[in-house]
């Protein structure tokens, strides 16, 4: 691995996989080998897989065991410190940690996507922020443009720097093509943040596309 980066959002639903997903394409654009690793997923489909590791695996230019790109999957599409506990199968950092230590070797970039907000609980004394502070990792944050963006997006960096962890730059995502002001909105971002912006993307392009909009850190 020559670099890795953990992959936080402001909220849920924001495009944090697919913003993702759009790095991989841009690593392989830039003719660097990438994969993905969602190490707490919640929410199954039909076939007990769930969409966003799927969508991650298919994006990556290289092929990775499904146990270490996702150590803990459940079934409900809950909060993951409940459905932890619903299932007796508790989210331990060490096991996150080795998962990440042997993906290490098959690729140049890794990217670690977190689940929902930056402070999401995955455990009684263990959030997201932690596990990326284990991992050690500069932080992407993915901010997703709509009414309310600005103080999530500040609130959010300041508790990144507050770990003791670099902001290595952030993506803005229109997640509403509606908003009002959406550049001023953005020009406000770029004033406040304390990171680069990495690419703007556009509401519903495929992430092949929103690869070669971005770039990485």
């Amino acid at each position: 691995m020559k670099q890795g980066y953990f992959i936080a959002g402001t909220d849920t639903e924001i495009g944090k996989t697919f913003s993702a997903c759009a790095l991989l394409h841009t690593a392989r654009q830039q003719g660097l080998s990438a994969l993905a690793m969602k190490p707490v997923a919640a929410g199954t489909e039909a076939d007990g897989e769930n969409e966003d590791v799927r969508r991650l695996m298919a994006a990556a230019s290289v092929v990775a065991p499904r146990e270490l790109v996702n150590p803990y999957l459940y079934a409900p599409p809950i909060a993951p410190h409940i459905a932890a506990a619903e299932a007796g199968k508790p989210i331990k950092a060490a096991t996150i940690r080795h998962a990440f230590q042997s993906l290490k070797p098959l690729a140049d970039v890794i990217l670690v996507e977190g689940v929902g907000g930056w402070r999401v609980p995955l455990g009684e004394h263990f959030d997201a922020a932690d596990l990326a502070a284990d991992l050690g990792l500069p932080v992407i944050l993915v901010v997703g443009l709509r009414l309310g963006c600005i103080s999530h997006a500040l609130l959010t960096a300041e508790s990144i720097k507050a770990r003791g962890l670099p902001l290595a730059g952030w993506i803005a995502n229109t997640v509403d093509p509606a908003m009002s002001r959406l550049e001023e909105n953005l020009a406000s971002l770029q004033q406040r943040l304390p990171a680069p912006l990495l690419g703007t993307l556009p509401h519903g392009i495929t992430p092949e596309e929103a690869g070669r909009l971005l770039r990485l850190p």
